[in-house]
């Protein structure tokens, strides 16, 4: 009689877990992520597997965030440097950063592959993964930067006061800069 009792607590217990897994997981927005010291949130829609480092062929003639060529599950994807993507201003031959990319790899480093969907074979690489996130996270909404670029959506600013840029990666897919990758 105890083993069946105990075993129908189990059962409770497990059902309650999966409810709260099954309404976590659809308030999801986002993948938080840092990359060069900053905070985005890339939507959890446009974003695909996420890969640990890999090592990278460098193509020579490409702007400074195109970070080379990985091989990934068989498939090789065009590598996106987040923090020199976002930092470099259009058109600009280099980083403002003096730190050069391979300096940043470090065991957090991640590649987040863009989904399917949006057309790209590309990842985009990223320091550190921190999680996921949903709007009810964030305590205001911030303004984005001057000059902000298109797939800078919306600043926000979690209760302790740090900012958060969300990005929107099929508008980023969709620039003509972004597409023209040679330098």
């Amino acid at each position: 009689m105890a083993k069946r009792q105990s075993l129908k607590e189990l059962q409770e217990r497990l059902a309650q877990r999966l409810t709260v897994a099954k309404t976590e997981a659809v308030t999801a927005t986002w993948l938080a992520v840092e990359a060069s010291g900053r905070r985005y949130l890339l939507p959890l829609v446009q974003s695909g597997e996420i890969f640990p480092w890999s090592p990278l062929q460098r193509v020579p003639y490409t702007k400074p965030w195109y970070a080379g060529v990985a091989s990934l599950r068989g498939g090789l994807h065009g590598v996106i440097d987040l923090a020199r993507l976002v930092e470099a201003p259009a058109g600009a031959a280099g980083m403002s950063s003096s730190i050069a990319a391979g300096e940043r790899v470090t065991s957090e480093s991640r590649l987040v592959s863009l989904h399917a969907a949006l057309g790209v074979n590309a990842v985009i690489w990223i320091d550190r993964l921190l999680g996921l996130r949903n709007p009810s996270m964030f305590a205001a909404i911030g303004s984005n930067p001057d000059n902000a670029p298109s797939y800078f959506t919306r600043s926000l600013v979690d209760p302790q006061g740090m900012p958060w840029q969300e990005l929107d990666l099929q508008a980023l897919v969709a620039e003509p800069e972004f597409l023209a990758i040679a330098a």
